[in-house]
């Protein structure tokens, strides 16, 4: 199977098979009876895709319950790190984050399950970053962690006075702060 399991439970690297000769490439970057066999049965119904630059840092965000969303996330063309953290207040691994380069080179995407916070940080010039959620954005159910709180100890690979941020991701809530995932 093309899944790897990461040190968090129900945090999976999916890498696809990628088929090369001098045309080019092809690849399923999703199959449904593929990540079912592999455990995963969500049923997407939103695809979003961002173009961003160099720094743009998007996160960590997620929605809390009914419209908590699983995602899986890829790169289209650039790289970026992408981070998650485990909100899950009855995970083991509660706090505890992910992160990963994702590139158009590698074709490595990320399945992110409900109880994520997910953000990512451009390290390429531009990015395009797509992905594929099995909940519809509900803006009331809107909310996010502080991408440097230093109780989370990410490392973002970028000098963070350079980042690039939204308005609402200077000021999100601290972990601990946040609102809970329930």
């Amino acid at each position: 199977m093309p899944f790897i399991d990461t040190n968090i439970p129900d945090l999976k690297v999916f890498e696809p098979q990628v088929w090369r000769d001098d045309r080019g490439y092809f690849y399923e970057s999703y199959n449904q009876q593929t990540f079912e066999k592999a455990g995963i049965a969500n049923n997407f119904v939103q695809d979003n895709q961002a173009l961003s630059t160099y720094g743009v840092l998007r996160g960590l965000h997620y929605q809390l319950p009914p419209f908590a969303q699983a995602k899986l996330v890829r790169v289209v063309q650039g790289e970026v790190l992408d981070v998650v953290v485990d909100i899950r207040p009855d995970s083991p691994t509660y706090g505890a984050h992910f992160s990963i380069r994702l590139s158009d080179a590698n074709k490595t995407q990320l399945f992110v399950p409900r109880g994520f916070a997910h953000g990512y940080v451009v390290l390429s010039d531009t990015a395009i970053f797509a992905y594929k959620c099995d909940n519809f954005y509900s803006k009331a159910h809107d909310a996010g962690l502080f991408f440097n709180d230093p109780k989370l100890n990410i490392d973002w690979q970028i000098d963070l006075n350079k980042a690039i941020l939204s308005e609402k991701d200077k000021v999100q809530p601290k972990f601990g702060d946040h609102k809970k995932f329930a």
